[in-house]
């Protein structure tokens, strides 16, 4: 795992609230990974989809094969593409063929919960992976403080329309999912920032919605009914890249764009490119080796009978009011002066972001 600057958070983090916002692999498709290794136990992992956000398509399945063939641990990597009866069949198929160790993202809290608790009734144990499954039960939980990721935000968009000196703007909040406990958490985190700013009269509140199941396309339809509804929206708090891009696309078509700030999450290629050119105003870096890292050293000391040690946070469910045994890591705020800690920390490659129409900004901003 990466040290310095992106080091793991000091764990031991006692939350009262839950703080938790994407395979290659076809849904209903097994990765196996690992190379007819005999561990003591197989590991079992459930991602959520390959549209709400780019990381389940392009890093998690990588990384956490990496890590099971490094330990020799065989793993079962697979999708759900957004269909909880999928991701229920693929649970059901995961306990049938003896996972010791069965790791989830869920799509809700109730059907994650349903595969959690068939997972603890045949004796397997459970990881929650970047979302906790809320009443969910799960032995481990590792995530991002996702709490912070939505300060990060908040303060991110307080900062560039700061940068515009924007008097009394209108503010408009595209939160993610309704569904997703770290949607919850996003916002819990922007509106902390973004309240008192709204409340003194610095910022006026615009339109607040959310858009279900991270749907970009929804995205941009919510977004322009926005805009048409209030044409002095003046900085737009969009919970990830996908949604702050569905939010820019619409600002092109009304050529507003560059000129009213849109926030982001997870540090696409796509949203490092908008703000490369000046569209996007920051994202927020969550560095996913780093956290599929800590997940599969979890469920790998598990698979071969060790004691877990690394999970010595504790973050209490806010539905069950149990706590969890977790490991939390530290989120950044990425804007145009620091993309290139980005690239040189390996998520993303020059040859991926500095394409030739965005060649010259790549230049611009120190990206070699």
């Amino acid at each position: 795992m990466r040290k310095g600057l992106f080091a793991l958070a000091a764990v031991g983090l006692l939350a009262t609230g839950s703080m938790a916002a994407c395979g290659k692999d076809d849904k209903g498709s097994g990765s196996g990974s690992g190379s007819g290794t005999t561990a003591t136990g197989k590991v079992g992992v459930i991602l959520p989809d390959t549209k709400s956000s780019a990381r389940w398509a392009t890093a998690d399945v990588k990384y956490l094969k990496e890590a099971f063939d490094a330990a020799g641990v065989q793993a079962d990597i697979q999708n759900a593409q957004g269909d909880k009866t999928q991701f229920q069949t693929i649970a059901d198929g995961m306990i049938s063929s003896g996972v010791k160790v069965l790791m989830i993202v869920n799509l809700d809290s109730g059907t994650g919960k349903a595969v959690l608790d068939k997972a603890k009734a045949a004796g397997i144990a459970t990881i929650d992976y970047d979302r906790l499954t809320l009443n969910g039960g799960a032995d481990y939980y590792v995530s991002f403080d996702n709490v912070k990721v939505g300060e990060l935000q908040g303060q991110g968009l307080v900062d560039c329309l700061t940068a515009n000196k924007a008097v009394k703007p209108v503010v408009a909040e595209l939160n993610g999912s309704p569904t997703d406990n770290n949607a919850t958490l996003f916002k819990q985190g922007y509106d902390s920032v973004l309240k008192p700013k709204y409340d003194s009269g610095d910022f006026v509140k615009g339109p607040d919605q959310s858009v279900p199941d991270w749907d970009n396309a929804q995205a941009g339809t919510i977004f322009e009914q926005m805009l048409t509804s209030n044409k002095n929206i003046k900085g737009v708090l969009a919970a990830n890249d996908g949604l702050g891009n569905a939010a820019i696309s619409v600002l092109k078509k009304n050529k507003l764009n560059g000129q009213v700030p849109v926030t982001g999450q997870d540090a696409t290629t796509q949203g490092l490119q908008n703000i490369l050119v000046g569209d996007q105003c920051m994202t927020v870096y969550k560095a996913i080796k780093q956290e599929a890292d800590a997940a599969s050293k979890l469920a790998i000391d598990i698979a071969k009978g060790q004691k877990p040690t690394t999970a010595t946070g504790k973050v209490t469910d806010p539905e069950s009011k149990k706590d969890v045994a977790s490991v939390l890591l530290t989120p950044k705020s990425i804007t145009k002066e620091n993309v290139k800690d980005v690239v040189a920390d390996g998520f993303v490659t020059k040859e991926e972001l500095c394409t030739a129409e965005f060649a010259k900004a790549c230049t611009d901003a120190g990206i070699s």
